[in-house]
């Protein structure tokens, strides 16, 4: 099955961490959201799309991506970083509901999401040093791997 795992990362390439141990793991080609607006993925049978969480969303630019130029009848997951919702339990799949029920929108078969925090010092976080340092975790990193894994091919 040929995968391409697509990202977002700004900040402090919290995102990027779990990408590349997903591609590394499995030999996953990557792609930036923007170096995918020049690429044909019409030849992918399953895509990735990574993403922070601003707002309650993916990124603009992401959300974008799925609006424009997700390939229809695909099958799709996503991995989410988002700033701080876990401290209420564990809320994964909420943020990338948007994107997801795009993707459907697009005749998608959406797999899953997986989502953990990462270290943050976007608006007032910066004023305090951020907050969730340390995040993603070595634990969180592989989790995303492990999730990549279940996958059915």
């Amino acid at each position: 099955m040929k995968t391409i795992l697509i990202y977002e990362s700004t900040h402090h390439g919290n995102t990027k961490k779990l990408v590349d141990a997903v591609a590394e793991r499995y030999g996953i080609r990557t792609a930036t959201v923007e170096e995918v607006a020049a690429m044909d993925l019409t030849a992918y049978d399953r895509i990735g799309i990574a993403s922070g969480v601003a707002f309650g969303k993916f990124y603009e630019a992401t959300e974008r991506f799925v609006d424009d130029s997700l390939p229809k009848g695909k099958e799709v997951f996503f991995l989410e970083r988002p700033f701080f919702h876990y401290a209420c339990g564990n809320d994964s799949g909420k943020y990338a509901s948007s994107v997801s029920a795009k993707a459907a929108a697009r005749g998608c078969k959406v797999l899953g999401v997986y989502g953990c925090r990462g270290f943050d010092t976007f608006g007032p976080f910066k004023l305090i040093g951020g907050i969730a340092k340390g995040h993603p975790t070595q634990n969180e990193i592989d989790g995303a791997v492990d999730f990549y894994g279940s996958l059915a091919d």
